[in-house]
């Protein structure tokens, strides 16, 4: 298919060449007067300039197939979840996508073949509009109506009926319309992360995880290879090192969900610095693994959400929730009205 299309182009290209450069025409007489036709020297070199100018025109076409040939099989290759029924074609407010953070390497090695008994490790909001981007955490211990049970439940357990159930239960319960579904396995992201050369993130202080294997010994600015990016976003037991005194992390889940926010920031920026395309579409093939996305989302517009995410810097906006205990013991957190209206009516 490829080599035919790149020989009718050729033909075509010829053609056009073949016009341009014209046919050979006599050699005028010693002494001919101005405006005889050029010597054949000069038309011989039209020629050439001619013919190199269609082989360079062919290998851009070429390259140009080919790339999109390569991003085509990447696109192919990321999973597509059926969830189109759940989505919403309203864009009033800009374009919202459910992020989904999983991380089945810590989680019991759950399949993803199947989601019964998974978790959905993370929840986010991304919105886009305008050439400005919010993001908004859901936490996954909020209090909400499961739309396939009619039950009340920790909001990832929404998820345990599938991704269209998960996007159902924030559509209904936050009034937060969702136009795309993106869901990323943080575990082989530390391949792409070794693919861009590492990432940098801002530490306060000198930290650890002897669970997750993080180790950052200095504070400051410090460089991430994918191994170590990946124990800043697994991180469950995060202790820093304040004064010579180890100090764990209060906010427990909620410091990580900042932390894997602070990543995903980080490594769409390292994306959006890079101008060599082939870098990206290998950066895009080893990511297309960790992808799950909508049924919905076209390569086109796959390829501008990480366009947008390159050239953007998402702001996180805190959610207000105040936390409780439900009757059967459960420490669950319920919305703190009516603060937590005026933010979702960001996303709404």
């Amino acid at each position: 298919m490829s080599l035919l299309v790149f020989l009718l182009l050729g033909i075509v290209l010829g053609v056009v060449v073949e016009r341009v450069v014209g046919a050979p025409e006599p050699v005028p007489a010693a002494g001919a007067p101005a405006g005889a036709p050029a010597p054949k020297r000069k038309r011989r070199w039209g020629r050439i300039i001619g013919l190199t100018s269609l082989v360079l025109v062919i290998l851009l076409l070429a390259a140009g197939l080919f790339a999109y040939k390569w991003a085509s099989d990447v696109f192919n290759d990321i999973e597509k979840v059926p969830v189109a029924d759940a989505l919403s074609d309203d864009t009033s407010a800009g374009t919202n996508y459910l992020l989904v953070g999983s991380d089945n390497g810590e989680e019991g090695g759950a399949q993803r073949e199947g989601v019964q008994g998974r978790r959905s490790d993370t929840i986010m909001v991304l919105n886009v509009k305008d050439g400005k981007a919010k993001m908004l955490s859901l936490n996954r211990d909020l209090w909400v109506m499961n739309p396939a049970t009619g039950e009340n439940g920790r909001l990832n357990a929404t998820y345990n009926a599938g991704p269209a159930n998960l996007i159902e239960a924030v559509t209904q319960n936050f009034g937060i319309p969702i136009n795309h579904y993106i869901e990323i396995d943080f575990v082989s992201f530390g391949g792409l992360v070794d693919s861009f050369g590492g990432i940098d993130i801002q530490f306060d202080h000198p930290a650890f995880d002897l669970a997750s294997g993080l180790d950052v010994k200095e504070a400051g600015l410090v460089h991430l290879d994918g191994d170590q990016a990946l124990a800043y976003v697994r991180s469950r037991h995060y202790a820093e090192v304040i004064d010579g005194q180890v100090v764990l992390d209060p906010t427990s889940d909620l410091g990580r969900v900042q932390r894997q926010q602070i990543f995903l920031r980080e490594i769409m920026k390292k994306a959006g610095a890079k101008r060599n395309p082939f870098t990206l579409m290998k950066a895009a093939e080893n990511m297309s693994g960790g992808l799950r996305i909508d049924d919905t989302m076209t390569m086109w517009e796959a390829a501008r959400f990480a366009w947008d995410m390159g050239r953007l810097d998402p702001v996180s906006v805190p959610l207000p929730v105040t936390p409780r205990t439900t009757s059967g013991g459960a420490a669950v957190l319920d919305l703190d009205q009516p603060e937590a209206n005026v933010v979702l009516d960001q996303f709404r």
